[in-house]
This record gives C-alpha cells, structure tokens and sequence, in this order.
C-alpha cells in the first residue's frame, strides 16, 4: 500500500511538472502567432554590425509592407512595397531597386509572423537557460525569454541566431545573429506602436530625381 501510494504521488507530481513546461520550439510558434494578429506596427530600431552603428524607425503592415527610416545614416531609406525592394544610400546617391519573388524565401519575410515560422522551419529553437523570464542584460530591469536558435544545415546565411522576446508583451526586443565567419548583427528595438491603421501610400517611396538608378542590382554583374 505504501509503494502503492509513493509511485501515485510521484505520478502526479510528474504530471504537474510536465505540464508547468512549455517546450522551446512551442513557445516560439506562439510568438509568430502573436506577430500573425497585428495588422500594423512601427518600432524605433538600433543596429550593430562589429563597429558600425544605425538608427532609425521601422513601419510593417501586414502582411509583407515594410519601410525603414534611418536617422543614422541620416535620411537612408529602404522599402518593400510587396514587390520591389527599393533602397536609397544618399551617401552615394544611388537608388538600389530589385524585383522580388514573393515565394515567401526573400529577405522581406524576416519581420513578418510567415519570417518567424521560416526560421522554425531552417533553426533548431532552443531556450538559451530556461523559459522563465531573464534580465535583457546585466543592466537592465527589462526581463525577457531567450532563444537560441541553431542552423540546421550549412546553407543558411546565419550559423546562429539568439531572440530576446519581451516576457510582458511577446514583441521581440532583440535579435543578434552570428555569420559563419563570425560577423555578429545585433537588432535592438524599442517603443513599438501596435495596430496604428497605417495606409498602403506609407510604403510608397518617391526617391530623390537626381540619384543614380540601379535597377536589379542582387543580379548585375
């Protein structure tokens, strides 16, 4: 009776612990999920790559518009329309244009809930220590989940990528990816603005007429 009862209490308190876990690869699927209800968002952005520093505001509406505003560079500029990906480096004054295939492979889909499911699909997600929330960094209050994703073949442009994803609100907070070579890219983004009824004009970009046109140019020669 007493063998009886150890193995009933040990079964149920295997039953409690199996269910206060949410496997990685589960609780990533319900962040694309999340990213899948939003009609729109804008979210001030930071980039690092090594030494090099940007800025500026990011615009998405669902399900494939995106525009990016720089402060830094000041007044760079790169959208997506749907179908043409258009940058403008007024460094060089040059407009960069490429048609692009909207089979869902193109780097346009990284922002969106479809970008999230692909990196599912070409990752292994894991929890960089566990599903419970972690401090962002050693200075800061702001607690979020980890995720550490692994390539699963050589062919992937990033060897790993780690996600911070704010425990509070599911909207990601972090992305820094390491190249095969060692390069690492790090996403901040902050202040995101939900479901602001942004129009499809936001995402037409009229480019200064003296800049030099360069049409195609992942192609060209």
């Amino acid at each position: 009776m007493k063998k009886l009862f150890i193995a009933l209490a040990f079964s149920f308190a295997a039953s409690l612990f199996a269910q206060s876990i949410t496997t990685a690869s589960a609780y990533f699927k319900t962040i694309s999920e999340y990213y899948g209800t939003l009609k729109d968002y804008e979210v001030d952005f930071e980039i690092k790559i090594d030494k090099n520093e940007s800025a500026g505001k990011l615009s998405y509406k669902s399900p494939d518009l995106i525009r990016m505003d720089y402060t830094n560079p000041e007044d760079q500029v790169i959208v997506f329309n749907g179908d043409t990906l258009t940058i403008y480096l007024p460094r060089e004054n040059a407009i960069l244009q490429q048609d692009v295939s909207t089979s869902g492979n193109s780097a346009n889909t990284l922002a969106t809930p479809q970008g999230l499911s692909l990196l599912s699909r070409y990752y292994t997600v894991a929890y960089e220590s566990g599903q419970n929330a972690e401090p962002l960094d050693a200075e800061s209050d702001e607690m979020v989940v980890k995720f550490v994703l692994t390539r699963k073949t050589a062919a992937e442009a990033f060897r790993s990528i780690k996600i911070c994803v704010n425990a509070a609100t599911k909207l990601i907070r972090r992305v820094e990816a390491v190249t095969p070579k060692g390069e690492t890219f790090v996403f901040d983004f902050y202040d995101y603005k939900l479901n602001q009824n942004i129009t499809d004009q936001r995402f037409i970009y009229d480019a200064p007429s003296s800049a030099n046109n360069y049409n195609n140019f992942l192609f060209s020669e």
